[in-house]
């Protein structure tokens, strides 16, 4: 039976001050899967992502041309704020917003849009997304501390948390370990995994490894073009493309 597909990109491209970084991209991603987005750097991974909630166009100079349908709507037809509740995004380096408490970072969300939760209403939303992040049981007794306070590692949970806590539909990630200790790369990973029973996740990494680990499919990148596209183990195993071949095998990148 075929994969349903969350998002769909068609004919994508992505511009900066006139440069074109992303060319005419064509890719289905799958629901409830981990799909990782590899490729040596200035690829155009990141870029990608960015389109896909409608961060590329806040960058001065920048703009698309092609579509990106969600579940067959196209996002750049939507309100850019329902588009970012429904598609979160974590980012590389953890950034909890280092004035609030951790509490507080989870309900963000809520709070940036003028949204008033009844105060049991707002305690679950923190449980069930800290919960979710793997977070509750270190967190749950120091809730009303700031979130720079956690180790590298919970902040980025946190940031998960903060994400997952408008329940969205995809997770975008960009380099969500490249910040992090291998104890916390692990436990980041095993979210990863787990988390796909309820939301859709594109990762960009640079680290084959752990593209290896936690995607069920992986996009090849190069020079701004989606070279390749397929279930991982195809793509690690058995690619199509020699340009996927060198860059596994580390002839480039």
């Amino acid at each position: 039976m075929p994969e349903a597909i969350i998002f769909e990109t068609q004919n994508l491209s992505a511009f900066y001050n006139g440069t074109k970084v992303l060319k005419e991209v064509n890719v289905s991603f799958p629901e409830k899967r981990v799909t990782a987005v590899m490729g040596p750097s200035g690829c155009g991974k990141t870029t990608l992502i960015r389109c896909l909630n409608r961060l590329h166009e806040l960058t001065p100079g920048a703009w698309i041309e092609g579509k990106v349908l969600l579940k067959g709507e196209d996002i750049y037809q939507m309100n850019p704020i329902v588009v970012r509740r429904r598609v979160g995004m974590v980012f590389q380096r953890p950034n909890p917003f280092p004035t609030m408490s951790i509490y507080d970072n989870v309900l963000a969300g809520y709070k940036l849009n003028g949204i008033r939760l009844p105060k049991g209403e707002a305690d679950h939303i923190v449980e069930e997304a800290l919960r979710k992040a793997a977070l509750w049981d270190e967190v749950k007794d120091v809730l009303h501390r700031r979130g720079t306070f956690l180790s590298g590692g919970q902040q980025q949970r946190l940031c998960i948390a903060r994400a997952l806590a408008v329940n969205p539909e995809v997770l975008l990630m960009d380099e969500p370990t490249s910040a992090l200790d291998p104890k916390a790369t692990a436990k980041i990973e095993n979210l990863i995994v787990e988390l796909k029973e309820t939301v859709s996740i594109i990762i960009v990494t640079h680290n084959m490894p752990q593209a290896g680990r936690v995607s069920d499919y992986t996009a090849f990148m190069y020079l701004g073009e989606l070279v390749e596209f397929g279930p991982t183990d195809q793509v690690f195993t058995a690619p199509k493309d020699p340009r996927t071949e060198e860059y596994l095998t580390g002839k480039f990148g």
